[in-house]
């Protein structure tokens, strides 16, 4: 089994209790931070390079972005944490028969976490695009 499909899927009668569901996600929480921490690293770095794009070159200031970037992590952290409490909650409320939802939450929440991360990018370069054509014009 690659440690993709062990991060991303799970054995169907590995968690059968509240204990075994939330160790569950609780061992994924370091890659999920890690992954999105990098996905961030990477989002800055990409709109410090748009932004620095002549014909007017504007840094951005690392210590706001730092401090965005903190609250985005713990905002991050609490939507994780809900997660695992959607899982409970479905689970207690449709029965045990909802095995699949939990990595199911965690996949799609991992690709909205992503997606999300890199969305300053796309609004970077909108902004950048529309600066160049007021330039041009």
């Amino acid at each position: 089994m690659s440690a993709l499909t062990r991060l991303f899927f799970r054995n169907e009668v590995s968690c059968r209790s509240t204990a075994e569901v939330i160790g569950w996600w609780e061992s994924r929480r370091l890659p999920f931070n890690v992954a999105i921490g990098a996905t961030g690293v990477f989002a800055y770095a990409a709109v410090q390079l748009i932004f620095l794009v002549p014909p007017r070159p504007m840094p951005i200031p690392l210590g706001p972005s730092l401090v965005i970037a903190l609250v985005y992590g713990v905002l991050a952290n609490v939507c994780y944490t809900g997660g695992w409490m959607t899982e409970l909650w479905l689970r207690k409320s449709l029965g045990r028969d909802t095995e699949t939802v939990g990595p199911t939450l965690f996949r799609y929440g991992f690709a909205f976490s992503a997606g999300l991360t890199l969305f300053p990018i796309a609004i970077a370069s909108l902004l950048k695009f529309s600066l160049l054509l007021k330039a041009i014009l």
